[in-house]
C-alpha cells in the first residue's frame, strides 16, 4: 500500500524535533528479529530496512539508542559506521545515487529502555513480568533502529522470540506462532504503512478475550487471567461503537483491532497501530473510562490511518480523537456533542490563553488544551457546514487519505469542497489565534 498523498512538509526535518530522522530517504519495509528475556531485560535484535534514497547519500542516519553493535551492512556488504547520541550514522561503501533502493542490515543487543523526553521516558519499558512499547512522538529508537519520523510510514513485519509463558501481541496480524524448547516465536505483519511511533509490542502474562469476529472487525482483549471478567464488562459496547465510527468516519482501516490491559497502572492509554494499550486503572466503568476507550479506537482513523506530516499539526490527531468521544456520547443516549462542547469552551475560557493550536510549539503539543480546543474546532466545522456536509466531508477525509499523510493545510482546502461559505476565518480564529473564539451558533 502506498500512502496516496505526501505533503511538502514531510520532505524537510520535523521543526520539533529536528534531530529525529532523516528526511533523504524514505524506508518502504522493516523486519524486525528480536530475542527478549523479560528476568535480565536483555534484548538480540536484528532490523532489516529495505529503502529508497531521494538524494545523494554519501552517508545517511538512522535513530539508535544506547545498544551495542554487532555489524551494519548496506545491500549485504560490511560498512562503516559511529554510533553516538543515538545516531547510527553509515557511510556505504558507494554512495547512493537519488532514486537508488538499498537495504540495511543493523544487528545489535542490549538493555533496552525508554529514551529520555520532556515527557519522561518514552518507547520501551520494562514491567514488574514482561514489557511494553509506548512510542509517541520519538520513542522507537529505544528498541529498532528506525528513520523516526512520523511522515516515513513502511510496513513491518516483526518476529518476537520470549519465553513460552508470555504472550506477545504486536502490530499487526499475527502469522506464526512457533515453540522449540522454552522459547516461543511469534511472528506479527503489519501489511498497511504504519509510522515508526505506532509501532508497538506487548509481553505479558495475558489471557485472550474475544470482542467481536468476523464478519465484524476482530476485536480482541489481551488481559491478566483475574482482570478478564471486568475487561469483557467494560469493553462490551467496543464492538458497536466501532460500527459507528465505521458508518461516520468511513471503513475501518486495519484487518483487526487488539486492546492490551498491561498488568500495571498507566497515566494515560496509549494508540498505536491496530492496539491500544490500557492500565489497570483505566478499568473500572463510567464515562471517563469510556471515553478514553472511544478516543483510542478513533485514534486508529485520525493518526494511524491519516498521519501527521510532521508534529507541528498533531491537532489533526488529537481533536478529531477527543471530537469522537463527544459523537459516541451522543449516538449512545448520553450529552450531546455541543453539551460537550459547551463545557470545553467554558473550561478553556478560565486557562490562560497563550496556545496557537496550528503550531502549539513542542512544549505545548500534548498540553490539555489543546485536545478540547482540537474537539472545539471540528465541533465548529459541524456547525459551519451542516450535518449531512460535515459527515460526508468527514468520511471523504478518511478515504481521500487512507494510509497516507497529511498537513493542516491539506484539511483546510478538503473542507472548503463542502461549502460555499469561506472557511477561511474560521481556521485562522481557532489555528492561528491563541484566544479563544466564540462557539458558532
Amino acid at each position: 500500500m502506498k500512502p496516496k498523498h505526501v505533503p511538502a512538509a514531510a520532505g524537510a526535518p520535523d521543526p520539533y524535533f529536528p534531530n529525529s530522522g532523516d528526511h533523504r530517504y524514505r524506508v518502504h519495509r522493516y523486519e524486525l528479529a528480536l530475542d527478549y528475556r523479560p528476568g535480565p531485560n536483555r534484548l538480540a535484535g536484528s532490523a532489516r530496512l529495505s529503502a529508497v534514497a531521494d538524494a545523494a547519500l554519501a552517508e545517511f542516519a538512522l535513530d539508535l539508542a544506547e545498544f551495542r553493535i554487532g555489524r551494519v551492512l548496506v545491500d549485504g556488504r560490511a560498512t562503516r559506521y559511529t554510533h553516538r547520541g543515538n545516531k547510527l550514522r553509515i557511510r556505504p561503501a558507494k554512495a547512493l545515487a537519488p532514486g537508488a533502493a538499498f537495504t540495511v542490515e543493523v544487528h545489535y543487543t542490549g538493555n533496552p529502555r525508554p529514551v529520555r523526553s520532556p515527557w519522561g521516558g518514552l518507547g520501551w519499558e520494562e514491567l514488574t513480568e514482561g514489557a511494553l512499547v509506548a512510542s509517541q512522538p520519538v520513542g522507537a529508537p529505544s528498541w529498532f533502529p528506525c528513520n523516526d519520523r512520523p511522515s516515513d510510514k513502511a510496513t513491518y513485519q516483526l518476529a518476537v522470540t520470549t519465553p513460552s509463558p508470555f504472550t506477545v501481541v504486536a502490530s499487526g496480524r499475527l502469522l506464526t506462532r512457533t515453540t522449540r524448547a522454552s522459547s516461543t516465536t511469534w511472528v506479527y505483519e503489519q501489511s498497511a504503512p504504519t509510522p515508526t511511533y505506532l509501532v508497538t509490542v506487548s509481553i505479558g502474562h495475558y489471557r485472550a478475550v474475544p470482542l467481536a469476529v468476523r464478519p465484524a472487525i476482530p476485536q480482541t482483549g489481551y488481559v491478566p487471567e483475574r482482570l478478564a471478567v471486568a475487561f469483557a464488562r467494560d469493553f462490551a459496547r467496543q464492538p458497536e461503537m466501532a460500527a459507528y465510527f465505521g458508518e461516520v468516519f468511513g471503513p475501518y482501516p486495519f484487518g483487526e483491532y487488539a486492546v492490551v490491559v498491561a498488568d500495571e497502572e498507566l497515566d494515560v492509554p496509549v494508540e498505536a497501530q491496530g492496539v491500544a494499550t490500557f492500565g489497570t486503572n483505566h478499568l473500572g466503568g463510567g464515562w471517563e473510562r469510556e471515553r478514553l476507550i472511544a478516543h483510542e479506537l478513533a485514534h486508529q482513523w485520525f493518526g494511524n490511518s491519516v498521519t501527521i506530516a510532521d508534529w507541528r499539526h498533531i491537532w489533526l490527531n488529537e481533536g478529531f480523537a477527543k471530537y469522537a468521544e463527544w459523537l459516541w456520547s451522543e449516538h449512545a443516549g448520553g450529552p450531546g456533542a455541543a453539551v460537550h462542547a459547551a463545557a470545553a469552551h467554558r473550561l478553556l475560557a478560565g486557562l490562560p490563553q497563550d496556545l496557537r493550536l496550528g503550531d502549539p510549539s513542542r512544549k505545548l503539543m500534548f498540553d490539555d488544551r489543546l485536545y478540547q480546543r482540537g474537539g472545539l474546532v471540528v465541533h465548529a466545522l459541524r456547525r459551519t457546514l451542516g450535518e449531512d456536509a460535515f459527515f460526508a466531508m468527514l468520511r471523504d477525509w478518511t478515504g481521500a487519505n487512507r494510509h497516507g499523510v497529511v498537513a493542516t493545510a491539506d484539511l483546510r482546502a478538503h473542507a472548503a469542497r463542502y461549502t460555499t461559505a469561506p472557511l477561511g476565518p474560521l481556521f485562522e480564529a481557532w489555528l492561528e489565534r491563541p484566544e479563544l473564539p466564540p462557539l458558532p451558533d
